[in-house]
């Protein structure tokens, strides 16, 4: 009778759980912004063999370029419109909607840090001999760093914003796996879905990065707060601890901060793009 009484209770947990998706769903439909251009940012699209890539562009095109790219879920316009709205004279603001997200094809996951990073490759533009700044923030940190392992000519430095690279710290819940597989992921929007299925597959791709985190050269920042409960700042000591190769590391603690950096610590993440622009021999924002 025991057993039977538990089936019982595990049937019904299913039977539940695609009220719980279609709730989740329904409160997140509006990750992505749908922003398209506006007198201060426009929308540009370049067209690779594999991606349509979308982004947004701010700022002198002249200027020192400045990548920003988005965790999960998200897209550019969500995440960045504040920053580019406002970029210092004399700096070019781009921000990428990821793969899988906003505008960008594939509309599928792409979960391969390697294949997110090859994303931004087309943007990696060097000038006057520099290559650009990234800036990554929770799931866009361990991209921007996966795209300065394979395209370490092209990358200038790194601001890891919240970023998530320690393995060990990842942890996939089992609803997460539920929800992955029909009926429940047929519930889910495509933005849901494709995070789900990046989260999921992210400390098997953190552990093949990791490898790589020593022959990283270039100046990196990490911005961090002390009370993000979705990325914990034990990832800090592990990157400081991995990147042994950085002519130039830096950490800005953000005392009882959360995760959400993007819009709650604006001027420290351009603080910390003006350290890498130093270190760069670049002008100082203003």
């Amino acid at each position: 009778m025991k057993k039977i009484i538990q089936s019982i209770y595990f049937w019904l947990m299913l039977l539940s759980l695609p009220l719980f998706l279609v709730g989740c769903s329904n409160l997140f439909m509006d990750f992505d912004s749908k922003f398209e251009s506006d007198a201060f940012v426009a929308r540009k699209t370049i067209q690779t063999a594999t991606h349509t890539i979308s982004y947004l562009s701010a700022g002198d095109p002249n200027g020192q370029r400045v990548i920003f790219v988005h965790g999960t879920p998200g897209d550019a316009g969500g995440n960045w419109y504040e920053m580019l709205k406002n970029v210092p004279e004399g700096y070019e603001f781009l921000a990428i909607d990821r793969p899988g997200f906003g505008k960008t094809t594939p509309n599928r996951a792409v979960t391969s840090l390697d294949g997110q990073a090859a994303a931004l490759a087309p943007l990696l533009a060097v000038k006057n001999g520099k290559g650009p700044i990234l800036v990554g923030h929770s799931l866009g940190g361990p991209v921007i760093v996966a795209a300065a392992t394979n395209y370490p000519e092209r990358v200038g430095g790194l601001v890891i914003a919240a970023g998530a690279l320690d393995p060990n710290l990842e942890e996939v819940l089992f609803i997460q796996h539920v929800g992955d597989v029909p009926p429940f992921s047929w519930l889910l929007n495509k933005t849901l879905k494709n995070s789900n299925k990046e989260l999921i597959a992210l400390e098997d791709e953190l552990r093949l990065l990791q490898p790589k985190l020593a022959s990283i050269t270039q100046p990196v920042v990490i911005v961090h707060g002390t009370e993000d409960n979705l990325v914990p700042y034990a990832n800090v000591p592990f990157m400081t601890q991995a990147f042994t190769g950085s002519t130039h590391i830096e950490v800005t603690t953000l005392d009882g901060m959360n995760h959400f950096l993007q819009w709650r610590a604006q001027d420290e993440i351009n603080a910390a793009i003006e350290t890498i622009s130093v270190a760069l021999g670049h002008i100082r924002l203003n």
